[in-house]
Formats: structure tokens, sequence, C-alpha cells
């Protein structure tokens, strides 16, 4: 299996960031922000990039970097960035590449996250599921015009890390190479709180695939522990960052907030998401937040489309799960029975950023499920008309997204 598709890729790649980056520096250099609070904590003489460095989220990555999570709502994050601006800054200050202090943090985080670089792990992930080196090179260029490219492929965000995780974790999953795997999805769930839900590719591989080709000789006991094992890692980093909150708030016998007795399993995320975010069932489903449906619909529209056709041919999908039964007829690129975890992970996230989740940061999660981009380039191959429109709106967006990113205007 190639690593990449000549050096193609990697230009492509280099040049795709290069082209975010000078955007977003050149938009800060010119441009007045609407928000200024990143000169409260700036020098006055940094520069544009440093300055475009620091927006939304990094806000909450470089003070718990500096200080630990100090506030409430800080908990909201899982550590690993943090952790990675706190190393990689103080690399960088030793050395006397960076000054001490914030610019340090951020321009460690970012510099780091460029060696993340997810583009030739989704290229040999695509080849794999779509068995065909014109669709999964076409479905990784594609992947490089993101719907959230300041986050993706600029700044300190948990995204690079999480996407590059996630996908070295679904490779080892394909092939078979489950503790791998497991580490790497451990390490992506440190980033972000979704990756509990990567388990499932997991389970789906060690016991759901060989229960539903009746393999039963590959289901023991053993097998089963194992599995279990190997889905606790991933589920570590967050009930650990749950824990270590109960430890600090709730288990005094002095007056604790009113969260560490409201369930069974108290938890300051789910709390905090609540309290500070208002994250809950339809609670983001009110006229004035009609805008960020909108700005979201066409990635979470993309999802909904492909996950609808895929289940649509579930009738001549399943027969190829079975090796004892003979496949009715050769499958499409995009209908191979191997890409169906994919469509469920993919599916379940959505209907969770949309029915959930403030619909917005749907535009920077999304692109790291590799379903979004297996989407769009169905949507290029099988229905030419609409791939175009998707083009056309994901490079518009992707050039506005860095000016918005720029001027310190949303969405984030």
């Amino acid at each position: 299996m190639q690593a990449c598709d000549s050096g193609q890729l990697v230009a492509l790649s280099l040049l795709s960031r290069l082209t975010i980056c000078l955007l977003i520096v050149s938009s800060t250099a010119l441009l007045t922000p609407f928000d200024s609070s990143h000169r409260l904590v700036l020098p006055a003489d940094v520069s544009a990039w440093t300055a475009s460095l620091l927006r939304w989220d990094v806000f909450h990555f470089a003070h718990i970097a500096s200080k630990g999570s100090v506030y409430e709502h800080q908990w909201a994050f899982l550590p690993a960035i943090s952790l990675v601006m706190s190393w990689s800054g103080s690399a960088l200050s030793f050395l006397g590449f960076s000054p001490p202090g914030w610019p340090a943090l951020l321009h460690g985080g970012a510099l780091v996250g460029v060696l993340f670089d997810s583009t030739c792990v989704l290229y040999q992930l695509s080849l794999f599921h779509l068995r065909s080196p014109s669709a999964a090179f076409l479905a990784t260029a594609l992947s490089l015009v993101s719907s959230s490219p300041a986050a993706l492929r600029f700044a300190p965000y948990t995204e690079p890390f999480y996407t590059y995780f996630s996908y070295r974790g679904m490779l080892a999953c394909a092939r078979s190479r489950w503790l791998l795997a497991s580490l790497y999805f451990t390490v992506a769930s440190a980033f972000r709180s979704n990756g509990i839900l990567l388990c499932g590719f997991i389970l789906w591989g060690m016991l759901v695939v060989p229960f539903l080709s009746a393999r039963r000789d590959l289901l023991s006991v053993k097998r089963l522990f194992y599995c279990v094992a190997l889905v606790a890692l991933p589920l570590a980093p967050f009930f650990y960052h749950n824990y270590r909150a109960y430890v600090l708030f709730c288990s005094s016998t002095l007056l604790h907030p009113a969260w560490c007795e409201k369930s069974m399993f108290p938890s300051i995320y789910s709390h905090v998401q609540a309290k500070y975010w208002n994250v809950g069932f339809l609670r983001y489903w009110t006229i004035s937040n009609i805008p960020n449906f909108l700005l979201s619909l066409p990635a979470l529209f993309t999802v909904y489309a492909f996950c609808g056709f895929y289940l649509c041919h579930l009738r001549w999908i399943i027969p190829h799960l079975f090796p004892q039964r003979l496949p009715k007829a050769n499958l499409q690129t995009f209908l191979h029975p191997t890409i169906l975890p994919h469509v469920i992970h993919g599916l379940a996230l959505t209907l969770v950023l949309t029915f959930n989740a403030h619909v917005q940061i749907a535009l920077r999660v999304l692109p790291s499920v590799p379903v979004v981009h297996w989407a769009a380039a169905w949507l290029l191959i099988e229905r030419p008309r609409w791939g175009k429109v998707w083009i056309v709106w994901s490079v518009m967006w992707c050039a506005l997204s860095c000016v918005l990113w720029a001027v310190f205007l949303p969405p984030a």
C-alpha cells in the first residue's frame, strides 16, 4: 500500500497550509479585529502571526497550559492540548526561539500541530476502504479544503491532533491491529471528549463482524475480555478527567457544588457544558440560532446524504459481510462493507451535533470524520452537479472562515 500518492498530496497539503496561513496572517495585519481581548494578554509588539493564533478556545487552552484549570468552566476541555502547548512552549523558550509566556505557548502548539498532518493517513485509510487509488486521492485532496481551516491547519487547537490519532486508530482497525488502534484512540480521546465514540470501531471489528459472519471460532471468553480492556483504554482519559474534578470538588466534607449530588455518576464535564454553554437536547434549536444552522447545513447535509445513500443499499452490502454467502454483485466504490462502521460513527456524531450541541461546531468537528471526505468525493463522482456546488461552497467558505477567524468573528 502506498504511503502517499507520489508526493502530490504532501505538496498539496503544504500548499493548502501555506495559503491558509498567508490569508489569516494578512487579514490580521490589514483588518481591525471585532474583539481585541488578545491584546490584553500579548505584548504590544507581537507579530501578526502570533496575534492571529490567539482566538476562541485557544484562550482557554493557553490559560490552562500556564496556570492549570483555575475556573470551573475550563473543565470543559480535556488536558492534552494544554500539555502539548506547555511542553512545546517551554522547549521553544528554553532554546531561545520564542519569548516566554503566552507567545511561546501559542508558537509551540501551532508548530507541533504541523507535525501531525493527517493527509497521508487519510489517503491510506481511503485506499483501504474505497479500493480505488483515484477515489482515495480525490477524497484526500478535497479534505484539504476544510470547513474549519484555522482550527485544523493553523492554530494550536485540538483538531489536528485528534484527527491524526483517530485516523491512525481507524487504519490500525482496518489492519486488525487492535492494541495499536486502542492506543491511538486513547491519545485522540485525551484531546476531545467525542473520542469515546471511537471505541465502536474496536467493538465492531473484534466482536460484531465475527458474530455477523457466523465466525464463532473467533469469539471466545478470552477475546471478549481482551476487547473490553481495549475499549476501556480510550474511555480512560474522559473518566479520569471527571474523576480528578470529583476528588477536587466533591470529596471534601465542606460545602461542595450541586453537581456533585446530581446523579449516580456526577460529571463536571456535563455540568459545565450545560451551565456555561447551554448544551442539551434541542436547547440550541431557537430562532436566533437559525443562521448557525444555515452555516452548518452544507457539512451536515453531506454526511446525511452519503449515509442515507449507503444505508439504502444495505441489502446489497450485507451479503458481503458473510463469507459463506456469494456476493450478489460487484459493489460500487462507495458501497464496500468495510465502510459500514464509518457510516454508523459519522451518522451518530452528526446527529449529536445537530440535536445536542452548538451546531456550528460541526464545521470543525466533522472534518475529523473520514465519511465527510468520502461523501465529498461521492458527490463529485456520482452526483457531479451537486459535487460542483459543494466545491464552490467549500472554497468560498474556507477562504471566508480564514478572514472571520482573523477578525475574531464567529463561527468558531
